[in-house]
């Protein structure tokens, strides 16, 4: 196995990159693994471009990544925004860490200097050197709304909030009617992120948001197709445990899209590639065992195994069994 490409979001989609990194140097050292990122959590904040998974990926993969909470920088202030604060500005809910805002500053000089958030990308990897080749799903801006359902605070129902406010400040606890990508029409793929795809021996689906993280990905044109052309077996692996999100509120999104929260569900919702799905094959875990017979009648060939990433060595199994499930023909 020479190319792994993964599709991954923020904290699940990191954690599971480096567990994959971990068995790839023991069974496969001369792999090289490409990280395509949601950028649909992308937003702008006092003047600055904020881009959550990107940071997290980036962050995890390269020893810069806070343990306990799973995003930002370990070992923060938080003075600037405390000063921001104090002038009225910046939101309560969403502060930055000092160390953290040095990257976004970066960031964003790069960016209105005229480079690409993919070559911003690669100029911050130099410093972080994630053992990775991470490339933002798209160049352009695409940024995931929510349809409020109620009215909450200053917000009416039928109002458009950005995903992180509904997710950050509500706890994803109000009730939207729907999502919006907004500058999706107008996105392509960033460069590289096609090839990477077809070039792939395999495609990883890791444990991320199937709704707006991995589904966002999907929804840049070309991504599915890329997908359902490649010649890579594509493993996904459950972001569901026991009917119960593994992390966050993806419970939220998939109701709200009319998709149960388990892991046959979101299985189904990804579809076969036999069938014009994305999925060839869907690691669950154990105790969704009974999920594999309907698995298998759907096309998607499947395993059931222990998911939770509690440690290194717990999510370094977990990706030899993505490993076994795509050698498994």
């Amino acid at each position: 196995m020479k190319n792994v490409t993964v599709l991954a979001g923020g904290i699940g989609g990191a954690r599971f990159t480096r567990g994959l990194l971990a068995q790839l140097a023991v069974v496969a050292p001369e792999a090289s693994v490409t990280v395509i990122v949601n950028t649909g959590d992308d937003m702008w904040l006092d003047g600055l471009r904020i881009c959550p998974d990107l940071d997290t990926v980036m962050y995890t993969l390269g020893g810069g990544i806070n343990e306990e909470q799973g995003w930002g920088r370990p070992d923060e202030s938080r003075r600037v925004s405390a000063e921001i604060a104090a002038y009225g500005r910046g939101w309560s809910w969403f502060t930055l860490g000092d160390l953290d805002l040095a990257t976004h500053i970066v960031r964003t000089d790069l960016l209105r200097a005229g480079s690409t958030l993919s070559e911003v990308t690669e100029f911050l990897c130099r410093r972080w050197q994630p053992g990775v080749r991470l490339l933002p799903m798209s160049d352009q801006p695409v940024e995931t709304h929510v349809c409020l359902a109620e009215n909450i605070d200053e917000h009416a129902a039928g109002d458009y909030i950005h995903f992180e406010e509904w997710w950050v400040r509500y706890r994803a606890r109000v009730a939207v009617s729907g999502f919006q990508q907004r500058g999706l029409s107008d996105a392509v793929a960033a460069p590289g992120v096609l090839e990477a795809i077809s070039a792939a021996d395999l495609v990883v689906l890791p444990p991320s948001n199937p709704v707006v993280s991995i589904g966002t990905i999907l929804a840049v044109p070309g991504v599915r197709d890329a997908l359902r052309s490649t010649a890579a077996r594509v493993v996904g692996v459950s972001p569901i445990i026991g009917g119960a999100a593994v992390r966050g509120m993806a419970d939220a999104c998939l109701a709200t899209i009319d998709v149960e929260t388990s892991a046959l569900a979101v299985a189904l919702h990804y579809g076969a590639r036999s069938e014009g799905g994305v999925l060839d094959s869907w690691l669950v875990d154990e105790t969704d065992a009974a999920a594999l017979p309907p698995l298998a009648a759907a096309g998607i060939r499947s395993a059931a195994v222990p998911l939770w990433m509690t440690d290194l060595p717990a999510t370094t199994a977990m990706a030899a069994a993505v490993l076994r499930l795509a050698a498994d023909r």
